[in-house]
């Protein structure tokens, strides 16, 4: 990503607001339509009953979204949050098209200060943008802080395999990815930005100690093809848990 003198929030914003258009065919390339596998394992565990509310951090282009608002029904309702205005955008045009207008809000704000006050939420979840936050403690923090106790967190994110030949296979791929975009959509500099993000990003077992850390209890995590993306579920205690 180009250097610039703006901050690492606006850099961000800028980065998915360029990709917007292509994002969609582009995560379905890059994990060869397997994200789609991984959110309906995700919904599966987490249960949402009919009437709960949830909040879907980094919503993007607003799948993920959707497959909550199906989740809690009419008498429910979701938060769509996201920094981009063009991720936004499309997502919109995705609520429009299933008919959902009545039961998804979408908001543009920042994931690390969430616009909510205690308790609002019967869960919380952020899948793919947890990894390009400035400080993705504090956007746990804020997740933990803003659903009820007994809610959920849950994290879907690109992972590190830590088997050595299986985390070699990964390497090689990820490093092929900004090449692939680049035929795809001609767009290099802001996949390699994202495939470094990916690289860098913590191991499982150190997500899992974050999600700890911000008071989240009861943590398991599920690892998906070979440790390629790892689920974190988390619950907010009750007072005195």
């Amino acid at each position: 990503m180009p250097i610039t003198n703006n901050t690492p929030e606006e850099n961000v914003q800028g980065l998915f607001n360029r990709i917007a258009g292509n994002y969609d065919d582009m995560n379905n390339l890059i994990t060869l339509h397997t994200h789609r596998h991984w959110r309906n394992v995700t919904m599966k565990k987490m249960a949402l009953k009919p009437g709960d509310f949830a909040i879907d951090l980094c919503c993007g282009t607003g799948d993920w979204t959707i497959a909550l608002a199906k989740a809690v029904g009419p008498a429910g309702h979701v938060v769509g949050l996201d920094f981009s205005e063009e991720m936004l955008a499309i997502a919109k045009k995705k609520v429009e098209a299933v008919h959902f207008e009545d039961r998804i809000t979408l908001v543009q704000g920042d994931a690390m200060h969430l616009p909510y006050p205690d308790d609002t939420f019967d869960a919380a979840t952020i899948g793919f943008g947890l990894r390009n936050v400035p400080d993705a403690s504090q956007v746990l923090s804020e997740m933990a802080r803003v659903i009820h106790p007994g809610g959920q967190v849950a994290c879907l994110e690109t992972s590190q395999p830590t088997q050595p030949i299986i985390h070699l296979g990964w390497q090689i791929y990820f490093n092929l990815v900004p090449m692939m975009t680049k035929l795809a959509v001609h767009n290099y500099d802001d996949y390699a930005y994202l495939q470094r993000t990916t690289a860098e990003f913590v191991t499982a077992e150190q997500l899992k100690t974050m999600f700890q850390d911000v008071g989240l209890r009861d943590v398991t995590y599920q690892q998906f093809d070979l440790g390629a993306a790892t689920l974190h579920l988390g619950k907010r205690p009750y007072s005195g848990h």
